[in-house]
């Protein structure tokens, strides 16, 4: 199949042509022609004010497929995060059984085959995620895992994570660890300061993120390896990175969508779409958590997209389950927060440290594009949500831009009216 991208401005400051208007004929899912705007094709994508980039990646997500598929099922994820612009994801493996082997790895790639949105699932650290013995990590990879991550659930043994960084530089792998201390977070329902106080809810305080991260750092920094810090929410957080980032540490980390746009007064409404964990936190935090993404102390952002069905949900604050859907809000929201150039650079950055490719933008090279209009602007609306899961923090707010489509593995998926 021929495609031919007419007239589109491309949006990527690492390119020569960033800001230009070309366009590209791909066939096959390669680009065999850059320029020609009337060469023949099966389907030409052309649309007022079309822009495109590199395709963009979230490293951490979560469906619900095996255990939880009337939450997410892995073919609707997919769809969901294609239409939301998304190329690649990596897939959380907190689902029931826990993907904590090959076979897990295997049966969720095989469920992905045929979809636009390339699916990279990541396997649990520990055998059902529950921190006493190491998963089969080494197999996991071979079968194609991206990291290893108990999703959500911090590692409260020191020595299996010693042990993990130590076995895992035998095949680089990449480790991530969960941000938060379990005894201090324990019965927590938002970020412990005035407005927990004012709620009369139990707070979790920003040292549980921070005394987690130290232990960790002093961890990687005794024993080497891969470490990925996801979700951190505090100033003390970001601090605690940059300062072993400077040490020269094999260490990254990501930042929820959440944690950028909110703070913890808007928990004051009782809505159970911004319960959390981590939790939202102050505007100090919030505030350098931003200057963290743009400086580079943090590396990648994530939707933080994790659906919970409304039985669990609709309920009183303290009773909920934490989680908000994402992925359909997530370039609209940074778009609203940063420049365009930023908030797509944030979209395309971090495949390198999770190992994900990431073809140029050249003759001969595979086609993985996202397109959008960064013009278009409306409020999100439960009519929006592609999601099973309805669970989505955003809903109301104003998103700046919206996505078209993208195409990716020899497909083209695209959102507005079909392209000729």
């Amino acid at each position: 199949m021929r495609v031919l991208v007419k007239y589109a401005t491309l949006i990527d400051p690492s390119h020569a042509a960033h800001g230009q208007v070309f366009s590209l004929l791909i066939e096959d899912g390669f680009i065999i022609e850059i320029g020609n705007s009337s060469a023949k094709a099966d389907h030409i994508i052309t649309s007022e004010n079309l822009h495109f980039s590199r395709g963009w990646f979230d490293p951490l997500v979560s469906f619900g497929e095996p255990g939880y598929e009337e939450r997410e099922t892995i073919a609707n994820g997919l769809h969901t995060a294609a239409s939301s612009g998304f190329t690649h994801l990596g897939l959380l493996p907190n689902v029931v059984p826990v993907v904590d082997s090959q076979s897990g790895i295997v049966h969720q790639k095989t469920q992905a085959n045929g979809a636009t949105c390339t699916l990279h699932p990541l396997g649990a650290l520990s055998l059902a995620s529950d921190g006493k013995q190491l998963a089969e990590l080494y197999n996991m990879q071979q079968a194609g895992a991206l990291a290893f991550y108990d999703a959500f659930q911090p590692i409260y043994n020191p020595q299996l994570l010693k042990i993990a960084l130590e076995y895992s530089q035998s095949f680089d792998g990449l480790l991530l660890s969960h941000p938060s201390n379990i005894t201090l977070e324990a019965n927590g329902q938002m970020h412990e300061g005035v407005t927990s106080t004012e709620l009369g809810l139990k707070g979790i305080p920003s040292i549980a993120e921070s005394i987690q991260i130290n232990r960790d750092l002093e961890l990687l920094e005794n024993s080497g390896g891969r470490l990925h810090i996801p979700f951190i929410s505090s100033a003390a957080g970001v601090a605690h990175i940059r300062a072993a980032k400077k040490k020269g540490l094999n260490l990254s980390c990501s930042v929820g969508l959440p944690h950028l746009f909110f703070d913890a007064t808007a928990l004051a409404s009782f809505d159970a779409n911004l319960k959390l964990f981590p939790p939202i936190r102050t505007q100090e935090d919030q505030k350098a958590l931003r200057e963290g993404l743009l400086d580079g102390t943090i590396d990648c952002v994530s939707s933080m997209h994790q659906p919970i069905n409304p039985e669990y949900k609709e309920l009183e604050f303290e009773l909920a389950l934490p989680g908000s859907i994402g992925l359909e809000a997530c370039f609209g929201i940074l778009s609203s927060l940063f420049p365009l150039e930023q908030a797509v650079r944030f979209l395309t950055r971090g495949k390198a440290i999770f190992s994900v490719p990431e073809p140029k933008i050249e003759v001969g090279q595979v086609a993985d594009f996202t397109f959008f209009d960064p013009n278009q602007n409306n409020q999100l609306s439960p009519s929006d949500l592609l999601s099973t899961s309805k669970n989505c923090a955003f809903l109301g707010y104003q998103l700046s831009g919206k996505v078209l489509g993208c195409y990716n593995n020899k497909q083209l998926h695209w959102n507005a009216n079909n392209p000729t």
